[in-house]
């Protein structure tokens, strides 16, 4: 099982994100990702943390004879000390990778598109 922590559902994923994850994991789990106020101290962001972990823990423990990864992407003090606890724990912990492409556009402004290349273990 996949379990999605990051701020896009994976009903929004394009199909190719989908079947990847399907494929390497069988299954999709979304878990909602924490707001994480900016004005926040260190010590706020562990406490996060912690109740993070437990609750990946707990689902993971439900799901011990499958394929089980955490996709983990937004906020990077949050999602730096969530990685580091979940990999000590054995956990594997990934990121999506994408190709941008952001054409010139005339009027000043940028559209980004973002497409799904493949999904990256993190790394201690």
């Amino acid at each position: 099982m996949l379990l999605n922590l990051s701020n896009h559902n994976s009903k929004n994923w394009k199909l190719k994100q989908k079947d990847t994850a399907i494929e390497l994991y069988g299954s999709i789990y979304d878990m909602e990702f924490p707001e994480v106020d900016p004005n926040s101290s260190e010590e706020e962001i562990l406490k996060l943390v912690s109740g993070y972990e437990k609750k990946i823990c707990l689902i993971l423990s439900e799901h011990k004879n499958e394929n089980n990864a955490v996709h983990i992407m937004g906020e990077m003090t949050f999602c730096f000390a969530l990685i580091n606890r979940l990999l000590r724990r054995g956990i594997e912990c990934i990121a999506s990778t994408t190709e941008r492409i952001v054409p010139d556009n005339l009027d000043g402004f940028k559209i980004s598109k973002f497409n799904f290349v493949k999904f990256r273990k993190y790394i201690l």
